[in-house]
């Protein structure tokens, strides 16, 4: 039997998650965690800070960071809900729009050309595949901790 953990370094390593910035779209440069804040951003509609950094299971205060520095980019925009004056709701500006396109551009590219290897059955099996095995992961109740 192969080495799980070794399977998922490999993958990891070759899907580019360790790389510092992932996404360079002409003058900017974003770390692989602000690509998902981006990402998520555009896809929820009018999510509150909250309901991203959950999504993202990022802790607050780092999540704030991120979004500052998102903000100072002008990719981000943070506005006071207009139900709850305590919550932030966060969407894209037009660049940060455009930023984000080019990333889902680029990544769907990128992943037709890792498909392009398999025929339908195989493209089939490995996608059902990892979505049951995120199903799985959502049910664990060890994350990333060592056993005792």
């Amino acid at each position: 039997m192969e080495n799980k953990r070794e399977l998922f370094q490999t993958m990891t390593r070759r899907f580019g998650f360790l790389d510092k910035n992932c996404c360079s779209i002409g003058d900017v440069d974003l770390s692989l965690a602000q690509s998902h804040i981006l990402y998520e951003i555009d896809k929820q509609h009018e999510p509150s800070m909250q309901q991203i950094a959950e999504t993202l299971a990022m802790d607050i205060t780092t999540f704030s960071r991120q979004i500052q520095t998102l903000i100072k980019r002008n990719l981000v925009l943070k506005t006071p809900s207009a139900h709850d004056k305590r919550v932030s709701i966060l969407s894209l500006t037009a660049e940060g729009t455009y930023v984000a396109t080019v990333i889902d551009e680029r990544m769907n590219a990128y992943l037709e050309e890792v498909f392009s290897d398999m025929n339908e059955f195989e493209k089939e099996v490995v996608l059902r595949s990892i979505k049951r095995l995120n199903e799985a992961m959502a049910k664990a109740t060890v994350c990333c901790q060592p056993l005792l």
